[in-house]
């Protein structure tokens, strides 16, 4: 038997494939959507009856039915008792797309290019970079294989089960995350040597989105941003988006030169400093005490901000965490990015700002056009964590992990790049600045340790005259795998150096 031309057309447009994550009937209904929104079913079209669709399409008579309930029920078709199913017409729905003339091979794909102008972004170009190798080395990333699964698929779900959560949401901003705010305050009290009120924090999903609020409160066409000479990336990104004119200082052994800043710079030609609160990123090294009060005092002096991230304040291995400058800010020159969480899966991290009343009030009117609602089930989790002491724990439990790890990886380095290389034993924070001397070629030695299934992101290569350095992270690195690692990054070694030698 011949079928008739909407059979044809259906059988030539509709494709799909058995999938765990979406049904059968979903993906012939949303693509017979597709075909009527283009106009390749007319309204009016009488579309077979289910026990021939079925046929058409080998599947179940019952698929067929829920294909037809789907669609009638988002009103693309009109089921008529004893007469058939007919095709309505796409411009009485609001999401209807006219059809225009074109091939049938057009309508699985998607236009490749917009069809208008628009401004693109060279800041913003990503720096991700993918591999299929065994190994891969980071910036100092957590390893996600120590987080307890399931217990935060327990707190998740309590956090879900709140009779409470759903007049929060219902609420104000400000009055949903009331108490969360308290909460924060209070650990933030407690850990790091503040004395701030709820009033002084806002949160976000990440640093990131903490820093563009903060460059976008502080920073004008042109304004000057000082950062490290070796800097993060990704906060040089987010500056020069903004439209900064970002200029780097010395960093030595005490973190960046806070003189080099008083001799080459005058009263408000500074918008804001940027440092990091711990660990300069990425050499590791921190600010000492004495530049810590100098910084300060300059602000003040000349009138600019300083950015304080602490982006690893989790992971302190020997003695105590230092203070941030934050919590001997008298004059309020000090605007302090943190994260909460780290020892948690990234989904259920959080960053925050610390910062005077009127410039969170101000972060918090950009935050209302950027993530209004933000995640309340995150935040009431976050919160009974908090309260019950369990964030504490999860750290301490990590960091005596990480210690470990941090060890391993410094007696591998002492054994196979004691005479080509030198690093310090880190404090801190999950990556070791590894400097190479005599230099070598970073390109060339990440290129064969690939060839070896090691992957070594361009991120983590720093080279110009006077630096040849990877910011080696070890944190999601097991013992074994680091072993693995450094006995491959010395053989790679070994063959680019014999050919620069060569």
């Amino acid at each position: 038997m011949i079928n008739s031309p909407v059979e044809e057309m259906l059988q030539s447009l509709i494709f799909f494939e058995k999938s765990p994550n979406t049904p059968i009937y979903i993906q012939i209904a949303q693509q017979m959507i597709n075909a009527i929104q283009r106009g390749y079913l007319p309204e009016g079209a009488a579309l077979p009856g289910t026990r021939k669709f079925g046929e058409l399409f080998s599947i179940n008579r019952n698929t067929a039915v829920a294909v037809y309930e789907e669609l009638a029920s988002q009103g693309w078709v009109d089921i008529v008792a004893n007469k058939g199913t007919f095709v309505l017409k796409p411009e009485r729905k609001t999401a209807a797309l006219r059809g225009v003339s074109q091939g049938l091979e057009h309508l699985t794909a998607y236009p490749l290019t917009a069809g208008f102008s628009f401004q693109s972004s060279f800041n913003l170009a990503s720096t991700d970079e993918s591999s299929t190798c065994t190994y891969v080395i980071n910036d100092g990333q957590a390893d996600l294989r120590l987080h307890p699964t399931h217990s935060f698929s327990r707190w998740y779900s309590a956090s879900m089960k709140r009779s409470r959560l759903v007049s929060k949401w219902n609420q104000p901003q400000e009055q949903s995350y009331a108490v969360f705010s308290k909460e924060l305050r209070n650990y933030l009290n407690a850990t790091r040597g503040f004395h701030i009120q709820p009033n002084n924090i806002v949160s976000t999903r990440s640093t990131e989105m903490s820093l563009y609020i903060v460059s976008q409160l502080l920073i004008e066409k042109d304004a000057v941003v000082l950062v490290g000479d070796l800097s993060s990336y990704k906060s040089n990104m987010i500056f020069q988006q903004a439209g900064a004119n970002i200029i780097p200082i010395p960093v030595d052994a005490q973190g960046i030169d806070v003189d080099f800043i008083e001799k080459n710079f005058t009263k408000n030609r500074i918008r804001c400093v940027y440092v990091c609160a711990h660990r300069q990123y990425p050499t590791t090294v921190s600010l000492s005490a004495e530049r810590r009060l100098k910084l300060l005092q300059l602000a003040k002096a000349y009138g600019f901000a300083i950015i304080e991230d602490d982006f690893d304040y989790d992971f302190q291995f020997d003695g105590s965490a230092m203070l941030p400058m934050a919590s001997s800010d008298g004059e309020g020159v000090v605007i302090y990015l943190g994260r909460l969480g780290q020892s948690f899966f990234p989904s259920f991290q959080i960053g925050f700002v610390v910062a005077p009343e009127n410039i969170i009030k101000e972060a918090k009117n950009y935050l209302q056009l950027l993530d209004r609602q933000g995640d309340l089930i995150q935040k009431q989790m976050l919160q009974e964590l908090i309260s019950e002491g369990e964030i504490h724990r999860l750290i301490k439990k990590n960091i005596t992990v990480y210690k470990q790890r941090r060890d391993c990886l410094c007696a591998a380095l002492d054994m196979h790049f004691k005479e080509v290389a030198t690093w310090q034993v880190p404090v801190g924070g999950l990556a070791v600045w590894l400097q190479f001397s005599p230099t070598i070629s970073l390109i060339k030695l990440a290129e064969k340790a690939k060839e070896k299934d090691l992957f070594l992101p361009k991120t983590i290569l720093y080279q110009n005259r006077e630096v040849c350095a990877i910011r080696l992270g070890f944190g999601h690195l097991n013992e074994d795998e680091i072993e693995a690692v450094i006995t491959i990054l010395k053989e790679s070694y070994r063959e680019v150096s014999s050919y620069t030698s060569a």
